[in-house]
């Protein structure tokens, strides 16, 4: 599923959750720290520009809408630039792209300031530029000694995002029934539908395509280090940000400062088996979530079967007939399933899914819609293009591109795997078979022999990048690279979680350089009553 647990801790935090409880200045850029790796590849025009920093103004539709940033406590206000980057990095002295950066200054003087912190939301195609501003307080500790800095990535939000669709159509296929299992024709038209999707995707960003994947984006930071002037890339990366920051290990190990891969995602698994995972993830996340409504009292049901059958069924009654929800909105079951996965990337959220399936069950669906938007982007304006960018990076990426045959092969699998959410995994496996452009590999390559030590956070409850991730991502990164840290919590991601264990071993390392022990684990801090 594409949404970071960061993003979703944003969307939580405000409307969304309030309906359901009713029912940059630091160095100016330019600097020559730590030199471009450019030779013979126009450095004068790329290695030796200068950022402009000004004050942000409001996020654009495609990175989310909304105002623009507000200044933070102190009075810090938020800078935007923009830096040209290659459009090919293969043909550096050919066309280049603006790539969207957002930053606010250290609170440290020049003897205490380490330099930047450079973060990725995950995604993939998540925007920095928007995010990094609404999660601001979780990370004021470490402006203690940093820039805070982050970016939209190549094809996302204003650094070239892709779009595909106009609005009615985008909203047309949120309401898609994308599990198929009444007969051909609903496959039929599913995959019409993809391939419709993919046409119009190459038709308005077929010059992008190309260029959008992982390893572009990697080079991208390492341009932005540069100019940033720091010697070494000082790093967060959190769900899908951890397989880029893995990429960026392996091409760039000389350039690792300390860095944070959050939410670890598996780098030895294809897309079948990542789908697969993630069902099992999220089927585990939805049976702590049941046990413990049922332990708090839970209306859903007296036991997490129930509370189980309970939404397969409302599933199942919403492909057949959606519910109308004021205006011309519908709910459907494939948009219950989108509300359910998104309430599992925040354990903070349980509540709100408690009480917005209990309303459901009642015939009032606005509360998980609500969540469903959320999931795919959908805001007052219109919709960000955080859904597309996902797409074309995956499919940028990714060499996989399966059949309806293969899905048939392996429905068993996941319906043992997860009655609630494996035909969903399943179904989203075809996403590249009709993508215009030919992806890289079936797996990142993360070796990164010679880098110091990569601090690496698994969260046994994780359902998006299930916990195994974090010790597969050690063992590619190589001997003595990668450190692992456990949290036994739940939601997606752990140092946004507030879990003080977590936060102590993270800043320790960031701001002091202290790596943890080997095999150091925190536990959760359980969550109390309804919220």
């Amino acid at each position: 599923m594409p949404t970071p647990r960061t993003t979703a801790a944003a969307l939580l935090s405000g409307a969304v959750l309030l309906s359901a409880s009713l029912a940059a200045c630091g160095p100016a850029g330019g600097g020559a720290a730590g030199g471009g790796g450019g030779e013979g590849d126009d450095r004068g025009r790329i290695w030796a520009q200068s950022l402009d920093w000004k004050d942000c103004p409001a996020p654009s539709p495609l990175q989310g809408g909304g105002e623009a940033p507000e200044p933070l406590p102190d009075g810090t206000r938020w800078q935007c630039a923009t830096m040209r980057a290659p459009l090919d990095w293969d043909e550096p002295a050919g066309e280049t792209i603006g790539l969207a950066l957002i930053r606010a200054a250290s609170r440290a003087d020049a003897a205490d300031r380490i330099g930047s912190l450079l973060f990725n939301f995950g995604g993939p195609g998540e925007s920095g530029v928007a995010t990094l501003p609404a999660l601001a307080a979780d990370y004021e500790q470490l402006r203690s000694r940093y820039d805070l800095v982050s970016f939209d990535p190549r094809g996302a939000g204003a650094s070239s995002g892709v779009t595909c669709l106009d609005a009615q159509a985008a909203q047309a296929m949120t309401e898609q029934d994308d599990t198929p299992d009444d007969g051909d024709d609903e496959v039929t038209a599913l995959l019409q539908a993809r391939q419709h999707y993919a046409d119009a995707c190459e038709k308005k960003s077929g010059r992008v395509l190309p260029h959008v994947g992982t390893e572009d984006a990697a080079r991208d930071m390492d341009l932005l280090r540069h100019l940033l002037g720091d010697d070494k890339l000082h790093y967060l990366g959190i769900s899908y940000g951890t397989e880029l920051g893995g990429v960026y290990a392996h091409l760039f190990p000389q350039h690792v400062g300390r860095a944070v891969l959050d939410g670890v995602v598996d780098p030895t698994l294809d897309q079948m088996e990542g789908a697969l995972a993630q069902a099992s993830g999220f089927q585990l996340a939805f049976d702590h979530f049941a046990q413990w409504c049922v332990d708090t009292g839970c209306a859903l049901g007296d036991t997490p079967e129930e509370i189980t059958q309970l939404v397969m069924r409302l599933e199942e009654a919403l492909d057949d007939e959606p519910l109308a929800v004021g205006g011309e909105r519908v709910f459907t079951g494939s948009q219950l399933i989108d509300a359910v996965v998104l309430a599992l990337y925040l354990e903070t959220a349980w509540p709100a899914l408690e009480v917005g399936l209990q309303l459901l069950a009642a015939d009032e669906g606005e509360t998980l819609l609500g969540l469903a938007d959320a999931l795919i982007g959908r805001h007052a304006g219109g919709f960000s293009d955080q859904r597309d960018a996902q797409t074309a990076i995956t499919c940028a990426d990714r060499s996989d591109r399966y059949t309806v045959d293969d899905v048939m092969e392996r429905a068993a699998a996941f319906e043992k795997a997860s009655p609630l959410f494996g035909d969903t995994m399943l179904w989203d496996t075809l996403e590249c078979t009709d993508w215009p452009v030919r992806g890289r590999a079936a797996h990142p390559d993360v070796s990164a022999p010679g880098a110091p030590p990569v601090l690496l956070v698994g969260n046994t409850g994780d359902p998006a990048t299930p916990y195994e991730g974090a010790t597969r991502m050690a063992e590619r990164l190589g001997k003595g690279v990668g450190v692992e840290l456990t949290y036994e919590g739940e939601g997606h991601g752990a140092y946004d979680s507030g879990n003080t264990c977590v936060r102590e071993a993270v800043n320790a390392y960031l701001l002091d350089g202290t790596v943890p022990a080997a095999g150091t684990v925190c536990e959760r801090e359980p969550l109390q009553g309804k919220g």
